[in-house]
């Protein structure tokens, strides 16, 4: 049984009389997902077939080809695991808000399902569609392991608010979930034919930053991905802040792209053999407790993009310091282009672009200098959000938006001694990091990356 509090009811009203239909938009994947594992239950309980829907909105934020490849690589596997469950998967293109409630209505569907989400865009397309439909629809929390409305129904101020909570409540989450069955009642409505290839070269998105191929999109790929990780690096998972150990699990794409469940992820680590405890308590820490804030925050602030966003003794002190004089200011371009007076924000930056991935302290100085070299907060803000969601394959995402929120305005964090320009925001600084680890090493790495990208020949 899935547990009723994942479940939350957008709209009410009498199932229709055609099959359950659950719109994928978040979690894709057909392995341990409640939002599909309710609809197959709520289809089996009314004795109707069922079909997964997707919709391909033409634009999403900022992303690139780069990340609409990888999320349309992983669906195209995915639609073949339902496939083997007889659940066929209906691919849609334009905006969900008008095509969602399209095909419901097209298909006389009995009711919706969908997957919760966190973003002002995916809230206002989850509204947009139940407006517009007369059936009932379910949204089902399956993006975290504790459900966001379970977990806390306010802005937590910090990790230390919302830990207790959701330690005291992963005992009855932290479950193994049942498996998808093979659906018995077939589905008869209209299912257009997906060529995976022409949809891809179809999109009318920006192909000047390419799909990355390092690292592979798909289930079984995160599946694979996330036992490698538990057999050679969650032991050295202490040492994941030095850029060049290589001691990070790499899931972050998989989990944004709802490719792997943070609940697998957490019983494979919980159940695996022997391993350091103090580093399995770490990566619980990353993967439950500051996920799961990052989505109360970007679910209870709708501005959680903006400077007004920061909390008040942030916004103080930054108004305070307004006029500091930045020994350098430098422009969105020269920011995207790597071209600052510090080669280890340009490594950085160069890591970025050429592979969509930042490691994660560096992410965290990153979004820090630009704070320091541009003229406002809130023009640190949009630079940061842009060029994150541009390039970095987990863009787009609360985890994103929090951290940059985290580094530039002092959400989730406490005032720090003054110092100019930063005030009382938590600084980092060059010599701080090369008292960490080898900065030359990474910046040499880097500049390698970069030099045989075609980002380097441009």
């Amino acid at each position: 049984m899935i547990d009723a509090r994942r479940i939350h009811l957008l709209k009410n009203g009498a199932p229709g009389n055609g099959p359950v239909l659950y719109w994928m938009h978040r979690d894709h994947r057909a392995r341990d997902n409640f939002g599909l594992l309710h609809a197959q239950s709520k289809a089996l309980e009314l004795g109707r077939p069922m079909a997964v829907v997707y919709c391909l909105a033409s634009t999403f934020l900022d992303a690139t080809i780069r990340q609409f490849g990888f999320l349309l690589r992983g669906l195209e596997e995915t639609a073949k695991a339902l496939a083997q469950k007889s659940i066929p998967f209906v691919v849609l293109s334009g905006n969900p808000a008008e095509e969602v409630p399209r095909y419901v209505r097209e298909s006389g569907a009995a009711l919706l399902v969908t997957d919760f989400d966190s973003l002002r865009i995916k809230r206002g397309w989850l509204r947009d569609v139940s407006k517009n439909i007369d059936i009932p629809v379910h949204e089902v929390d399956s993006r975290n392991v504790v459900p966001c409305r379970v977990a806390s129904d306010k802005r937590e101020y910090a990790a230390r608010t919302i830990r207790p909570k959701i330690h005291r409540l992963l005992p009855e989450f932290l479950l193994e979930p049942p498996d998808l069955a093979d659906h018995p009642h077939i589905y008869t409505g209209h299912v257009p034919e997906t060529d995976w290839s022409a949809l891809r070269e179809g999109l009318r998105v920006d192909r000047d930053v390419p799909e990355v191929d390092w690292l592979t999109p798909g289930e079984d790929a995160a599946a694979g991905m996330l036992g490698a990780f538990i057999q050679h690096n969650l032991d050295r998972y202490g040492s994941r802040n030095d850029p060049n150990a290589e001691a990070v699990s790499h899931l972050s794409p998989y989990l944004h792209f709802g490719m792997l469940s943070p609940l697998r992820a957490a019983l494979a680590v919980s159940k695996a053999a022997k391993h350091d405890a103090e580093a399995e308590e770490s990566f619980l820490e990353e993967l439950v407790v500051r996920r799961e804030l990052a989505d109360n925050f970007c679910f209870h602030t709708p501005d959680y993009d903006s400077a007004d966003c920061f909390p008040d003794w942030a916004k103080q002190t930054q108004a305070d310091h307004a006029g500091d004089e930045r020994e350098y200011v430098y422009d969105p371009d020269a920011f995207e282009q790597a071209k600052t007076h510090d080669p280890l924000w340009n490594a950085a930056q160069k890591q970025m672009v050429a592979s969509g991935y930042m490691h994660g302290y560096m992410r965290m100085y990153w979004a820090k200098k630009i704070l320091e070299w541009t003229k406002t907060p809130q023009d640190a803000m949009a630079i940061a959000i842009r060029l994150n969601d541009r390039y970095e394959l987990d863009g787009r995402d609360a985890n994103g938006y929090t951290g940059i929120a985290w580094s530039i305005g002092g959400v989730h964090d406490r005032a720090w001694p003054q110092r100019p320009v930063f005030g009382k925001i938590r600084s980092m600084t060059y010599s701080g990091a090369k008292s960490k680890f080898d900065v030359k090493a990474y910046i040499a790495a880097m500049d390698a990356l970069w030099n045989d990208s075609p980002f380097s020949k441009r």
